[in-house]
């Protein structure tokens, strides 16, 4: 669960370092004075994208900091899995400079954005302002209905074999063309094939031949070369060369090595040096019959070179592209004139593989049916203990063609009044009556997931006076086996916390600044007798809010 929340430098929060408990955590403040702010920076640390506008006025960056305590067993494992520290515990870390730049920690390690929400995705569920509206938008109905059936597993079944049948079914649809266009198509590829084939490539032979050209056009410069080297190691008629000045060196060195041993190892040196020179000698005057001027090589090699850089213009940058152009062309020809056979292999795969979607689809569609009933029943249960007895939720539901999200349309219908027809929550359902349904729905929620902290944000709009009572027992109910942070305008639901939070904003010298306060016993009334009776407090509503205190 959320157990500390530290901001600096978010809007109009300059500093705050919010302590969080175990069960129902109540916000309660006047509008304007910084309760979304808080939600925005929650946001922020579960890593969901933040903006720079968040940062103060004035300030260089924004800080936001969390503690979690008792984690979940799945949040362990991902922590694990990114190669962080396995612990019960967890410190997060957020930061936005004013310039939009965004860093974040994990347990004092660096961390992404993406691999922060990865990981936060477990801790927290916001249930927003906008989400009880969000609930009059048929799509929603069936993302709520696989949550509940917790349907992962059966989805990506199926989205498997519903992304093989489209493949096949695209295979096909690319074999099928009119025999102008087929026939046209094989002409263009068997000249491809035939003229790649033709030329007979090897992997690098470019660069072979391009050194081989260098070597001919400049074969008398370099065999020029090669004899002047020579003429200095071997000498001519007119004068000796370095061979035989170290031959003299080494005789005479040996020599002198025989009246003194320590001139051995010079002795050897000379020796080597002579004989190397020797070799170098003998082998540059067998090299100078390789670089004999051949005009018709170099002729054969400029014409294969040519024919080379025609070929790239058409099929690629290089050899090696060239050759896989031709094989991709043989396979494309293959296919094409083997056209027909693999078709009817495809349409029988396709129908083998539609199958077995179907098949998939079904139990999904069977998956979502079992679990609307359960949900309904729930959903029922709460809503008659939320002063609203005679809602009936139906489904509407039809199977259609096969689709990435399955076979199923579906929409929840809802009757407010006995005697009246289920009609489109849209048409039916007030402000007030979407939050208790969200509410409702959210409970039945909770028991099928591990997410420790759930967080309401005004889940009392549009409701008051009996009906918000009931909203702060669920909430309080449900409290006992998830942490729950609920921002509230009603002393209904504020007078059940187990922890009560007064967010105020103040201005002084000409900034605003929002700070929060944990609230001792008589804080609490004070607060409630303000909601009670707006800016004027009185005796009367003093007492009333000890006595909602009293009553809980």
């Amino acid at each position: 669960m959320l157990t500390r929340l530290q901001i600096e430098n978010v809007a109009v929060i300059e500093k705050a370092d919010v302590c969080f408990s175990g069960g129902l955590n109540v916000l309660t403040g006047e509008t304007g004075a910084g309760k979304s702010i808080l939600i925005d920076s929650i946001n922020a640390i579960l890593g969901n994208r933040a903006s720079r506008d968040l940062v103060r006025t004035g300030a260089g960056k924004a800080v936001i900091r969390a503690s979690f305590e008792a984690l979940p067993e799945s949040v362990r494992e991902k922590l694990r899995q990114a190669g962080y520290e396995d612990d019960d515990a967890l410190l997060v870390y957020r930061e936005i400079s004013a310039e939009g730049k965004s860093s974040c920690r994990i347990n004092g390690m660096p961390a992404t954005a993406a691999v922060l929400r990865e990981i936060c995705s477990g801790l927290v569920n916001i249930h927003g302002q906008h989400d009880s509206v969000g609930l009059t938008n048929p799509a929603r109905h069936e993302e709520l209905l696989d949550a509940y059936a917790q349907n992962a597993a059966l989805r990506q079944d199926y989205y498997a074999a519903y992304r093989e049948l489209i493949r096949i079914k695209r295979e096909m649809d690319a074999l099928v063309t009119d025999e102008t266009e087929k026939q046209r198509r094989l002409d263009l590829l068997q000249y491809q094939v035939d003229e790649i084939d033709a030329a007979a490539l090897t992997a690098g032979e470019e660069e072979t031949l391009e050194n081989r050209r260098t070597v001919l056009a400049n074969a008398e410069t370099i065999r020029e070369k090669l004899g002047a080297c020579h003429a200095v190691l071997f000498g001519t008629d007119e004068e000796g060369g370095v061979c035989d000045w170290l031959g003299r060196a080494s005789n005479d060195m040996a020599a002198a090595a025989q009246l003194d041993p320590a001139l051995a190892a010079q002795a050897d040196r000379l020796s080597e040096l002579y004989y190397g020179a020797k070799d170098a000698a003998a082998e540059l005057s067998g090299m100078l019959e390789d670089y004999e001027a051949n005009d018709a090589e170099l002729d054969e090699v400029e014409q294969r070179l040519d024919l080379i850089y025609k070929l790239r213009r058409k099929y690629g940058d290089t050899v090696e592209e060239i050759l896989a152009f031709g094989e991709q062309a043989r396979q494309e020809l293959h296919r094409i004139q083997f056209s027909e056979q693999r078709y009817a292999e495809l349409d029988k795969a396709k129908h083998a593989q539609y199958a077995l979607a179907r098949e998939k689809a079904e139990a999904l569609t069977a998956s979502r049916l079992q679990a609307f009933e359960q949900l309904n029943q729930q959903i029922t249960r709460t809503l008659h203990f939320l002063n609203m007895p005679g809602v009936r939720l139906s489904l509407q539901h039809s199977r259609g063609p096969l689709a990435s999200h399955g076979q199923d349309t579906l929409e929840f219908y809802i009757s407010t009044n006995p005697g009246e027809a289920p009609k489109p929550m849209a048409k039916i359902a007030s402000g007030g009556e979407l939050s208790r349904i969200m509410l409702a729905i959210k409970s039945a929620m909770a028991d099928r997931d591990a997410i420790p902290t759930i967080i309401y944000d005004e889940i009392d709009t549009g409701v008051s006076g009996k009906a918000a009572g009931k909203i702060g027992q669920t909430l309080k109910q449900n409290a006992a086996d998830h942490q729950i942070l609920c921002i509230t305008h009603t002393a209904q639901i504020a007078a059940l916390a187990d922890s009560h939070l007064l967010i105020q904003k103040n201005v002084a010298n000409q900034r605003t600044y929002t700070e929060i306060h944990p609230l001792d016993a008589e804080g609490r009334v004070q607060a409630l007798a303000a909601m009670i009776s707006g800016d004027k407090v009185t005796e009367l509503s003093l007492a009333n809010a000890r006595e909602m205190l009293r009553g809980q």
